[in-house]
């Protein structure tokens, strides 16, 4: 007992010692990711989202299960900066803010409701940025085109062709390209690079170039002549699609104001009638004809959108 102050400042002692030394090893390694990771970054090894990110413990966590890796799939291809971690939280955080406005403006079962289409409206969201990506890059097509006429023209490889079409080309055609002159570089043959980028962007566009591309690399022939005819011939599409949008907007807008209506009707009811929506849910009759009313309204909707739906 009588070494005991030694003793507890000798463990004071080292015990500060191995937390300097922690410290300096996790200070090092650290530094050292960062550098690796910018290196790889400036050489276009490293892709996709970098660096500390939010919530890394809840996405390490989702990333090996098979919803995270369906997620981060679905990510991939929308171009969206976000990690599956991220877009967990952010899904739920707003699922349960859905919940508690729509519950206490309307009625705690509509709260649940609100909940349900909320998830739904998350996978869309994907979905809907998918098509936007698609979109961008289809009306990118007749200049991607023209790049690759004059790049093989000019006696250039069709490999060496994607590449400089990669660097010249903006977002998202630039970013797709790129992916496709890396899986190339890394000894992957030309028809599996293109068909995985006809998967990722899937549009009938998109497949007749990546086929005029693969055809004419396996037999040779008049590449320079099928891509200038087709950049006309993706130009004069574009302009159709272009009229075509125009002419169905206000269908769409109808096809999104008839639910809308449906939501403005029982609001106002609930305004005139304070508690009307609590005691219309209150028994399972009223909640099985809420549902058979909100599924009329969205299949309403649907077949507004399938009608104007017109595929050019």
């Amino acid at each position: 007992m009588d070494n005991l102050p030694l003793l507890t400042a000798g463990v004071t002692l080292l015990a500060g010692v191995l937390g300097v030394i922690g410290a300096h090893t996790y200070a090092s390694g650290r530094a050292q990711r960062q550098a690796l990771v910018d290196r790889m970054t400036q050489s276009g090894t490293l892709t996709g989202p970098t660096g500390r990110r939010r919530f890394d413990g809840v996405d390490r966590r989702l990333r090996p299960t098979r919803l995270g890796r369906r997620i981060e799939r679905k990510i991939a291809v929308t171009g969206l900066d976000l990690t599956p971690g991220e877009y967990a939280v952010y899904v739920l955080a707003g699922l349960l803010s859905l919940y508690f406005i729509i519950g206490a403006v309307f009625a705690p079962f509509f709260g649940v409701l609100a909940a349900f289409a909320g998830l739904w409206g998350a996978n869309a969201f994907l979905n809907w940025q998918r098509n936007k990506r698609t979109e961008a890059f289809i009306n990118q097509l007749p200049e991607l085109t023209r790049v690759l006429a004059n790049a093989t023209q000019a006696g250039l490889a069709l490999r060496t062709a994607l590449a400089m079409a990669a660097e010249e080309l903006d977002d998202p055609a630039g970013h797709e390209l790129g992916v496709v002159a890396d899986q190339l570089a890394v000894g992957q043959s030309l028809d599996e690079a293109l068909g995985r980028l006809a998967e990722r962007l899937p549009s009938r566009e998109l497949i007749v170039l990546v086929t005029t591309l693969i055809l004419a690399n396996r037999a040779g022939g008049q590449v320079v002549t099928s891509l200038r005819n087709l950049t006309q011939s993706l130009e004069e599409r574009k302009e159709t699609r272009r009229e075509v949008t125009t002419t169905l907007s206000q269908i769409k807008v109808t096809a999104l104001a008839v639910p809308l209506l449906g939501l403005g009707f029982l609001l106002m009811i609930n305004s005139m009638t304070p508690g009307a929506l609590d005691k219309m849910t209150g028994s399972v009759v009223g909640q099985i004809t809420t549902l058979i009313a909100f599924g009329l309204y969205g299949l309403g909707a649907f077949l507004i959108r399938r009608v104007s739906r017109i595929q050019v």
